[in-house]
């Protein structure tokens, strides 16, 4: 029996301007379906796709509500068939524990953000984004400097610590910032935060109220939406072209606009310099807080980078963002903050309230690490190996696939971005991938609203030389049946 039905149902009974988030309602109305048998065991539900595209949903939206139905029991996932409603319910049907208390435990904002917050595994291996080359950090260089700050810490650093981070890793930071990325401050300025994310999320609460628009690029980093989101934020997706986040003068007014200029993430673009200047107007227009988020600027391959956003504001409205997850390793956990001086004595007291500062005696060591040189000719080495391994991945796809596999985004970072046609089934493809061991990142997750562009995140940095060739064959494979 065809399922077109289902759709016929659910269209008038999914309200889009209410309180409960639209996943949430999907949810609900399928699970009574199932109850009342109306879905009878071993019924086809329609393909997360082409409900989406019926209902105007996004594809996430469906996608969290079948997750939730087959976590619970009333749905099951067939390889290569479906999804389907359980055959072994018997007389009644299934009742997990806390399946029914569990949602009414939590806030409408906590609701929105798990609904929105996707936790796929990590996963190691060829084509995975944001994945630095860990095997040749200088672990030994590393080492010494924790030896020898370890040995000598003062008593002191075993107490909470209220300064905003480690003096002298602010004030070495402040001087390699400037020469660096060209940004202007003060040593005061900076404040170390455990993480980029928890830095987000606190600048999201300080900033706004709860309803607030939040302008996020689409397609853009998932992270930021969740922040905001924890914050009680609306997001509001803004395009991004080739030269970065496009303001839309039909927007509502941010009260925060997050960008990431340098190299936009995920599409590669770099924000030009009359785009730059246009996005700062609109912060001054708005009176809005921009945090440009610098996430991996090292690594620039084309020509000189342009200097950071901060160093064109006039207004004390730019917050950068940096991280050392890139450049050393993610087990760190350890970003800072450029905040324009108004702001920083509120978020240090915010900070010794709800994050903290992280070790001081990991900070110390960095700061042996960055004083020494061992950083800098860490990234060079790595910004060098990088780009030979961008170029190994291009030359390697285009010998299998030619002009099939657009590929935009390689001026700097870690990752390109593979153009997909429409209608092309990306999230089919990843999971044929990563049944070889390919962790292959659809573009179509990192959309606030319904996709519409299709693509590839195809990270590169952490595929060893001679690994490359033989991934890229793997993919290719999969992609010429695809793409005929």
């Amino acid at each position: 029996m065809s399922n077109d039905w289902i759709v016929d149902y659910l269209q008038p009974r999914l309200t889009r301007n209410g309180p409960e988030h639209l996943s949430r309602q999907l949810y609900r109305q399928l699970r009574e379906l199932i109850r009342l048998r109306r879905l009878a065991g071993g019924s086809a539900l329609p393909a997360s796709r082409a409900l989406a595209q019926t209902l105007r949903l996004g594809r996430n939206t469906v996608l969290s509500a079948y997750d939730q139905l087959a976590a619970e029991g009333y749905l099951e996932s067939r390889h290569g068939s479906g999804t389907y409603v359980c055959d072994a319910f018997g007389d009644a049907a299934p009742q997990p524990a806390h399946a029914d208390t569990l949602p009414r435990q939590l806030s409408l904002r906590g609701q929105a953000l798990a609904n929105a917050s996707r936790l796929p595994a990590r996963k190691l291996g060829a084509f995975v984004p944001g994945q630095p080359e860990l095997g040749l950090f200088p672990h030994k260089q590393w080492q010494q400097c924790l030896s020898r700050r370890q040995r000598s810490a003062p008593l002191a650093w075993l107490h909470y610590q209220h300064q905003g981070g480690l003096p002298e890793l602010r004030a070495i930071l402040s001087q390699y910032l400037h020469l660096t990325r060209s940004v202007r401050c003060q040593s005061e300025q900076v404040v170390i935060v455990p993480g980029a994310q928890s830095a987000l999320t606190l600048l999201a609460q300080l900033l706004a109220e709860p309803g607030d628009t939040a302008w996020i690029e689409e397609p853009g980093y998932t992270g930021a939406q969740a922040a905001m989101l924890a914050a009680g934020l609306r997001c509001q997706a803004i395009r991004v072209d080739s030269q970065g986040l496009l303001p839309d003068p039909a927007a509502d007014p941010p009260r925060l606009i997050y960008a990431t200029p340098a190299h936009q993430y995920p599409t590669g673009a770099v924000m030009s310099l009359p785009r730059r200047l246009e996005l700062l107007a609109q912060a001054r227009r708005h009176d809005s807080w921009i945090v440009e988020d610098d996430y991996d600027g090292e690594f620039c391959y084309a020509s000189a980078p342009l200097a950071a956003l901060q160093s064109l504001d006039q207004d004390g409205r730019v917050i950068y963002v940096g991280t050392f997850s890139k450049v050393m390793f993610p087990g760190l956990k350890l970003a800072y903050l450029v905040l324009p001086a108004e702001l920083v004595d509120p978020y240090r007291r915010c900070q010794a309230r709800l994050q903290g500062e992280g070790s001081y005696l990991q900070q110390a060591a960095v700061a042996d690490f960055i004083e020494q040189g061992h950083f800098a000719r860490h990234i060079r080495h790595m910004r060098e190996l990088y780009q030979r391994r961008q170029q190994l991945l291009r030359h390697a796809l285009e010998q299998r696939l030619g002009s099939a596999l657009p590929l935009h985004g390689g001026d700097a970072g870690m990752h390109l971005l593979a153009e997909l046609p429409d209608g092309f089934d990306e999230w089919e493809l990843q999971a044929a991938a990563a049944e070889r061991q390919l962790w292959l990142r659809p573009l179509a997750r990192h959309f606030l609203d319904t996709p519409y562009r299709n693509g590839l995140v195809l990270g590169y940095a952490g595929i060893a030389d001679h690994a490359m060739r033989p991934a890229v064959q793997q993919l290719a494979d999969l992609l010429e049946t695809r793409l005929q």
